[in-house]
């Protein structure tokens, strides 16, 4: 018989306040579950839900079709580990004594630890690669070396089911794919069901086998990544506008957010979108927000300089896959930011067949008479690696355009555009 875990109509309030509402699924042995949603959706009441923490006010959770409830407390501890997002843990401990922690379910009132005991400890640590550290106490830990303990001590339980409340929220990105790489590991190797808490969508995509998406308590959809992380639902769910592609080396779905912009009733000035990259927008991002103007960007890599200024400021920004060529739903994004724009700034950034499109939706906004101002402090020659091609649209671009050499003289321009726009 396979393991399964079912939860059934499960609804649950604080006082008079809903936080589930008639939750329904099911997770079979060896699967790999993703929950996620916005802030205050019910994603950390699920989980505590299914390890009894919290009693449902209605509704049943059955591990291999036995009611959670006829559990004892020891029960539950033998059947379901949790790694909790902060967990509290003595730092004089040392990491072997934290790990055996997750035994004592299994040991006696007044019991030692067993041989059975100790190999299993030991087994977890193999398992989370942490034996290594078996001496070392907790504080003397990183983040990533942290969080593998724990779940060592959840492992260490022998348990059918692995919870764990947003495994990555304090690690950097190094530490995120190995715990991830871990937990996925465990997964497959050992067949014990997982159901982990995220926030970040391009992780859950990339190593969970099915995604359940939460939304003000109830579940919206459950199934896989491509089926559940859509651009409609994404907009639906979190209020915000993406573009959802495939990664060209990992193949997972990967979500690019971009925000439309916010327009201010009481700023009569500008509406600029920048076509940017490598870093050289980011100057004009700043000078044009200090100028009460707003700023929009795009396309740009979600690993660029310039996209990262963006979203640091707060702006609208059509992101890309990194190592990827702009796809049709990012050039349609842009287009879309063009439009809703008044004057469009053009910068000086290396251009390859992967950002050459971004040429063609400037081109396309003059032919539309758009304002253009291009910045041209390096010439184009020592920056096109389109075997000429981008000379060619900077040509067409030029005849047409405002040309300027600095950040301050584009400034300028616009100030000036802005002007003859109004004298009309």
């Amino acid at each position: 018989m396979r393991l399964r875990l079912e939860v059934r109509g499960v609804s649950f309030s604080y006082e008079s306040t809903p936080i589930l509402e008639d939750a329904t699924f099911s997770v079979e042995q060896g699967e790999f579950l993703g929950v996620m949603g916005p802030n205050g959706s019910g994603k950390t009441t699920l989980l505590r839900c299914m390890c009894r923490v919290l009693e449902p006010r209605v509704g049943t959770i059955l591990i291999d079709g036995r009611d959670l409830r006829k559990f004892s407390r020891s029960e539950i501890a033998k059947s379901v580990g949790v790694v909790p997002q902060s967990p509290v843990v003595d730092a004089a401990f040392t990491v072997f004594e934290i790990v055996l922690m997750g035994r004592t379910s299994r040991i006696g009132r007044f019991e030692a630890e067993s041989v059975k005991d100790l190999e299993a400890a030991e087994e977890a640590m193999k398992m989370t690669e942490t034996l290594h550290l078996s001496d070392r106490t907790f504080d003397e830990l990183s983040g990533g070396e942290r969080q593998r303990v724990i779940i060592a001590r959840a492992l260490a339980q022998e348990p059918k089911v692995l919870l764990l409340d947003e495994p990555t929220v304090h690690l950097d990105i190094k530490y995120q794919l190995e715990v991830l790489e871990l937990i996925e590991r465990l997964n497959k190797q050992t067949g014990i069901v997982i159901v982990a808490v995220f926030h970040d969508l391009n992780l859950a995509s990339q190593h969970c086998d099915r995604i359940l998406l939460l939304h003000n308590g109830r579940i919206e959809t459950i199934g896989p990544p491509e089926q559940v992380l859509t651009a409609e639902s994404i907009r639906r769910i979190y209020g915000v506008d993406v573009v959802v592609r495939r990664h060209p080396v990992t193949n997972a779905l990967h979500v690019a957010p971009y925000l439309p912009p916010k327009r201010n009733s009481l700023n009569s000035k500008a509406t600029v979108h920048l076509v940017c990259g490598g870093g050289s927008g980011s100057v004009l991002m700043k000078l044009l927000l200090e100028s009460s103007m707003t700023v929009t960007a795009g396309v740009l890599n979600v690993l660029d300089t310039d996209y990262e200024t963006a979203r640091s400021l707060g702006l609208s920004v059509v992101g890309e896959i990194p190592f990827s060529m702009i796809s049709e739903e990012s050039f349609a994004a842009n287009v879309t930011l063009i439009e809703q724009s008044g004057i469009v700034v053009l910068t000086d950034f290396p251009v390859g067949p992967g950002n050459l499109r971004n040429l063609q939706a400037v081109e396309e906004a003059l032919e539309k008479g758009r304002p253009v101002v291009v910045i041209e402090s390096t010439p184009v020659q020592q920056r096109d690696f389109t075997g000429g091609i981008a000379a060619e649209y900077m040509a067409r671009l030029k005849k047409n355009a405002v040309v300027v050499r600095s950040a301050k003289e584009c400034l300028q321009a616009i100030m000036n555009l802005q002007a003859v726009v109004k004298g009309h």
